[in-house]
């Protein structure tokens, strides 16, 4: 073959302009699925309505979960799709630690919940004076900070920030109290069943959590969705008012 034909046999075989763009919009497709799969089935995004886990997590929060931290159930699928199948079954289950942040199903709304959980399957959970007390024991607080701020509703709220620290869990965590009288403060003596946890919020006298009659109650664990472990961002800004506590702007890429 001389060099003129094997220039032009190279050329013909050199793809054609629409071949090359049918193969860059196969690859944008593939890539578009893949993230898809990952940011859906594999991770969570969420973000924050109301003030019930405060100070942990602020209003306009948004959040990534790890939905492979508890094992998979049909609560773990998206768009709605676990109304497709009635199964209470969970693959690669696991249990949550006491103090994890956890995203999951609430069992009688069937509306998705973030709290944080204090109650494992067997444990002994009551609030007694605005005191927890866990398995028979108090829990220690001990006291920060006394400040106002605004909720996002407007109201204008005085709170009592502590931390605690539940046993096993790693590091404090910090809590409000607007009272240790609140409707919440004194409560029954809840015993958590095999193969369910037990959650409360971190903004204690401002959170509809498994002490509440109109909480979820004892959640099973195959309604838990995922671990919340990174805030990424938040839009939401309060405004700065004299005499009134704002959270940090600086909300972004925080380890929970």
């Amino acid at each position: 073959m001389s060099v003129s034909q094997e220039s032009e046999s190279q050329e013909s075989e050199k793809p054609s302009l629409r071949a090359r763009v049918l193969d860059e919009l196969k690859f944008f497709a593939q890539l578009f699925v893949f993230m898809l799969f990952f940011l859906t089935l594999v991770w969570g995004h969420y973000k924050i309505p109301s003030e019930s886990m405060q100070p942990t997590l602020e209003v306009g929060d948004h959040l990534y979960v790890s939905k492979f931290a508890y094992g998979y159930s049909r609560h773990s699928l998206p768009f709605g799709l676990h109304r497709l199948s009635s199964s209470g079954s969970k693959i690669f289950s696991r249990l949550p630690k006491r103090g994890d942040v956890v995203v999951f199903r609430n069992p009688r709304s069937e509306l998705v919940m973030i709290k944080r959980v204090v109650g494992l399957p067997g444990d002994q959970v009551q609030v007694r004076g605005g005191r927890l007390w866990l398995n028979g024991e108090e829990i220690a607080r001990t006291p920060q900070s006394h400040f106002l701020y605004r909720e996002h509703k407007g109201n204008v709220v005085g709170v009592d920030a502590y931390t605690e620290r539940w046993p096993g869990e790693k590091n404090a965590h910090v809590i409000y109290e607007q009272t240790d009288s609140g409707a919440l403060d004194n409560t029954e003596l809840f015993a958590v069943p095999a193969g369910h946890v037990f959650f409360m919020g971190d903004n204690r006298d401002n959170s509809i959590d498994s002490r509440a009659d109109a909480g979820p109650g004892f959640v099973p664990l195959s309604h838990l969705i995922g671990r919340a472990d990174l805030l990424m961002f938040s839009f939401k800004r309060c405004q700065q008012e004299e005499g009134l506590s704002c959270p940090s702007s600086r909300r972004f890429l925080k380890r929970l």
